[in-house]
This record gives C-alpha cells, structure tokens and sequence, in this order.
C-alpha cells in the first residue's frame, strides 16, 4: 500500500490527470486530498470529476478547503457571492457552464462530504493550520481552513503526530519539509506546480500547471548550464571570426608561425572550445 498527500489545486485540471496518471494508483492505494479544489484556475469541474471517479480506483480522503467552504455558501446557503466570485469562484461557474445550478449531483454529494481533518496513527492533515496545544476535535474553523502559516511556523502538534497542510503557497515550487509540518501547497495555478509526497518516502512528484511533469531540479540546472555554454562559444567563435577577418583586411602583418594565421587562429579557438 503507497500513500500520498497532493496539495491545493485550484482548477488545474490538466495537473491533476498527468499526477494521478504518474501515481497510476491500484486499489490498495491512499491518495490524501488537503482542499481547494475548485477557483482561479479554469477547470475546476474537471478536477471534480477526477477526483469523484479516481474513488472508484483507490482509497481517496478528500478534505475541505476554505474555497469549498465559499462555494458551498454561495450556491446552497443564501450567503452572497460577491467575496467568493472575486475570490476565483467566477472561474468555477464559468467551468460548470455559466450556473452551479448545472452542477452534477455527484459534485454536490462530494462538496457535502468533504472532510474537516483526517487523523492517522502517525500523521494529520488538514487544509491551513493547527494550533499546537488543542486536540484536532477542538481546533477553531478559523485555524483548520483560513490561517495562513505564521513565521515562525507552529511548534509540533500536543499528539507528536507529523502535520500535513495546503492553503500557504510556497516560493519556488519547493514544499516546505519541517518534519513536524510539511505544507504542499506549491501555487499551481500561479506558475508553480501541483505537488504529490508519497507520505512514506518522501518522495516528491510535480506537475506544472500544462500538465507537463517537473524534472529533477538538479537536471533542470545543469541542462540550461549547458546551453549557456553551447551560446557562449558559438558567440565567442562568431566574434573572432569577425576579429581575424577585419585584421586580414587592414594587411596586419603576421610574424606568427602556420597556426598564427587567420584560419589557424579560428582552428585552434574550435578546438579549445570543443575540449571543455
């Protein structure tokens, strides 16, 4: 049985279908949801789709994010919308056809069974936050689903259970690993990724929001090092070229031995470059 946990995912739908289809996961499998599934990106039905029919695949935990909480507000408890449309929730009506009123059933039986937490012998997950000193029964709404993460972060949980939370976007797409809290939220829709932690390894899977899969930061570096390389040599050439030809112009007078001509100049440059 693997387990993972995937962050907040905003409508980015494309993300979702190249991590799950990464995971590939069977029917032992958890796959731990932290919320947000829906605003600001463009397919939020999409996402909801996936995750409904991914429950026919393994075990899913999905649980409730402050977004859903918005949603379910505006569209079946008379609250006014005007917060959440500008919030993102425009996006999610306009991916239900323009009316939630086009929602599918299947989606509003989902939105009503999110979950507030869930608690595992070892770990928690909840969508924002926790306070460290009151039982996750006790927890205030504020704290689970609107607090962003303090700096300095919360001190490990009473329970010395391991805290997995979404809802504070990390810089640079890196999620924030402090053992006793681990936040997967890596701003997908805003040019980060959509992050999956298998919650046993640690390892990390993460998809842009193209749907295009995030190769290993160390290959990414030393791939553009290269190209600079390449471009720097092909300018180095071009501009000695130009160089030995305006001095072949002028009638410089050349002392030098063979390999001090101009050809001779331009090949042993070549051969210095292509050597390193």
């Amino acid at each position: 049985m693997r387990r993972f946990v995937i962050g907040d995912i905003h409508g980015c739908a494309k993300s979702l279908r190249t991590l799950i289809e990464t995971i590939a996961p069977s029917a032992d499998d958890e796959i731990v949801f932290l919320g947000d599934y829906v605003d600001r990106g463009p397919s939020s039905r999409d996402v909801v789709e996936q995750i409904v029919q991914l429950k026919e695949q393994c075990r899913v935990v999905a649980l409730r994010g402050n977004h859903e909480i918005m949603l379910m507000a505006a569209a079946f408890g008379g609250v006014d919308s005007t917060a959440w449309m500008n919030g993102g929730g425009l996006a999610t009506v306009s991916s239900y056809g323009g009316s939630l009123r086009k929602m599918p059933v299947t989606h509003i039986t989902f939105f009503q069974e999110l979950r507030p937490y869930y608690e595992t012998e070892n770990e928690i997950f909840v969508h924002a936050g926790y306070n460290p000193q009151l039982p996750m029964r006790e927890q205030l709404d504020s704290t689970i689903y609107w607090t962003h993460l303090p700096d300095p972060a919360p001190a490990p949980h009473r329970s010395g259970k391991r805290v997995f939370v979404g809802h504070t976007p990390q810089p640079f797409g890196q999620i924030l690993n402090l053992e006793h809290l681990v936040c997967v939220d890596t701003y997908c829709f805003g040019n980060g990724y959509l992050s999956a932690m298998d919650i046993d390894t640690g390892d990390v899977i993460q998809v842009d929001r193209h749907g295009h899969l995030r190769r290993d930061p160390l290959a990414d570096f030393t791939d553009q090092l290269g190209r600079g390389w390449s471009r720097c040599k092909k300018l180095v050439l071009r501009l000695t070229r130009r160089s030995v030809a305006k001095s072949a112009e002028n009638n410089e007078p050349n002392d030098e031995p063979a390999d001090g001509t101009a050809e001779g100049k331009v090949r042993n440059l070549n051969a210095s470059l292509g050597d390193r």
